[in-house]
């Protein structure tokens, strides 16, 4: 099962029945050209800003990489990191950064690193992200289930599954692909075969293609500030064996007042896979593709930013910089709009 699911992991990074809603589609932003250095690493997929303002960066083989604004360091096995495979990052109220990896969970307080695995009740050792919600619940998402972490012990969180339509795979029918918490306190789960679900006090109301859904695999969830859920899904038929036949529905589907609605002028929102939508403190909705770039939504126009890899992870920093990782690296949109392609020397990485 782990190792089948690495290899999934790892295709999907490189691939990468509803109402319709008509939006207007506004300019494209072209990447500025230049001579590129070494990236910080070939895959970036998870990017966090803790508490003082530092940026992390989880990479699939180099570990995490820390930015404090001017330079760039490195923590991997060598330095005590359990693996060299980040696929979650967060920050606890006493400052202890969290990964989470192919081998568990792990603790670091700038110092020393602790790791907790299955052999503590984690759910799975393959984790495929971390979450702390509003009232300081951590939430551990994993390729077999959901836990809850109290810091000693974990909670398996057992998620009753809709009746689908669609064929479920087996190794990954267990992967927690997204857990976010809304404006009014519900928890959204997202799942790689049973839809979307919203958790509040114990009970679950699921989202699926049944209520208008491009797919039941759901690669992430997001509230824009209206109080819209957002849904990125990727192509169920990815996972057939037969590559004449991974082609169907998926990407981009918005819930609004209990319809969901899509998107069918937009490049990338409906044949293909879509991994990332993140909403700025500015209110913004930015949007992954895997062949079309990025699009940021202003409320009205989609802008979309001619960035060329499949993103992973996306984050605004407290400058107004935002930054993206994925199959290929680092790129950023600085505060002049431009999309530069970030490299170690740019980041004047610390040997």
């Amino acid at each position: 099962m782990k190792n089948l699911s690495l290899i999934v992991l790892t295709t999907l990074i490189i691939s990468c029945n509803s109402q319709e809603k008509k939006v207007n589609s506004s300019k494209e932003i072209d990447l500025v050209e230049k001579n590129i250095d070494s990236q910080i690493g070939e895959y970036v997929v998870k990017i966090f800003e803790d508490s003082k303002g530092n940026l992390w960066f989880g990479t699939l083989a180099k570990g995490v990489a820390k930015y404090d604004g001017k330079t760039l360091k490195y923590l991997n096995t060598k330095d005590g990191l359990p693996s060299n495979r980040i696929t979650g990052l967060v920050e606890d109220k006493k400052g202890n950064m969290w990964f989470g990896s192919d081998v568990g969970l792990s603790k670091y307080d700038g110092k020393t690193f602790e790791l907790f695995t299955e052999d503590d009740g984690l759910c799975d050792n393959m984790i495929s992200g971390l979450f702390i919600d509003s009232k300081g619940v951590f939430w551990v998402r994993t390729w077999n289930g959901l836990c809850q972490f109290d810091g000693e012990k974990f909670t398996r969180i057992q998620i009753p599954n809709p009746i689908i339509e669609t064929k479920i795979n087996e190794d990954t029918k267990g992967w927690i692909t997204e857990i976010m918490e809304d404006s009014k306190g519900n928890i959204w789960i997202g799942r790689d075969g049973y839809g979307a679900c919203k958790y509040n006090n114990g009970v679950f109301a699921h989202y699926t293609t049944k209520e208008g859904l491009h797919s039941n695999n759901i690669t992430e969830i997001t509230e824009d500030k209206e109080g819209n859920i957002w849904f990125g899904t990727r192509v169920n038929e990815r996972d057939n064996p037969d590559p004449k036949k991974r082609f169907g529905k998926g990407g981009v589907n918005r819930l609004d007042n209990n319809t969901i609605i899509s998107f069918p002028e937009i490049k990338g929102f409906n044949n293909g896979d879509v991994y990332n939508i993140s909403k700025d403190n500015s209110g913004n909705i930015w949007i992954s593709t895997t062949k079309n770039g990025v699009y940021k939504f202003d409320g009205k126009n989609f802008i979309n930013y001619k960035i060329p890899i499949s993103i992973m992870s996306m984050k605004k920093d407290k400058k107004g910089n935002m930054w993206f990782g994925g199959a290929g690296g680092l790129y950023k949109i600085n505060l002049k709009g431009e999309i530069l392609n970030v490299t170690q020397k740019d980041l004047g990485i610390k040997r």
